[in-house]
């Protein structure tokens, strides 16, 4: 029963069955057998788990039992007192309200790998990093929050999944190592 850590690059899809000529999870991992157990939108990049076993994905999947994920988010603008307080509260998004979370300003992480392509670089409009943690995941959410305090997302990096970060698993986009089905619950 593998639990696979995977760094998804940019623009490959969630999926294995594959979707006009777009990359998919089979360009890049060949174990048979495995699914995601959650998933991350074409546009971002990052950690994603997989296993074979059913009952694990579900756990690690299922709404009660959400490992907490940790995004790094580099935003169109910066961030005041008040907006980083809103990300961080309950926030209505129109079709849910969020949990409170933790959002923090950070600096752009040294260790990141470079986009292809880049983010586009604006000379009158400076960005920023943010980390977000969250328990819950639904439909491209960070995104959702971040431009209803008016901070646009530009990127968005997936850095930890529970236990798993890049900062333990160095991983850079495509590669994959076999960590300990142990772990999960222990964050």
């Amino acid at each position: 029963m593998p639990l696979i850590l995977f760094n998804k690059p940019f623009q490959v899809l969630c999926q294995f069955s594959p979707q006009d000529g777009r990359l998919t999870l089979a360009d890049h991992l060949t174990i048979p057998g495995i699914y995601p157990a959650g998933r991350l939108d074409a546009d971002s990049e990052g950690l994603l788990l997989l296993t074979d076993d059913g009952r694990l994905q579900h756990e690690i999947s299922h709404p009660d039992r959400k490992e907490a994920k940790t995004y790094l988010v580099q935003v169109d603008g910066v961030p005041d007192a008040a907006s980083l307080a809103r990300l961080q509260a309950p926030l209505d998004l129109g079709d849910f309200v969020t949990k409170p979370c933790k959002a923090v300003r950070i600096t752009e992480p040294d260790w990141l790998w470079p986009r292809n392509p880049p983010i586009r670089a604006r000379a009158d409009k400076p960005t920023s990093w943010l980390a977000i943690t969250l328990k819950e995941g639904k439909n491209r959410q960070v995104r959702r929050m971040t431009a209803a305090v008016g901070l646009p997302t530009l990127r968005l990096v997936r850095s930890a999944i529970g236990p798993f970060s890049l900062a333990s698993h160095p991983l850079l986009p495509g590669e994959w190592c076999e960590v300990p089905v142990e772990n999960i619950g222990k964050a």
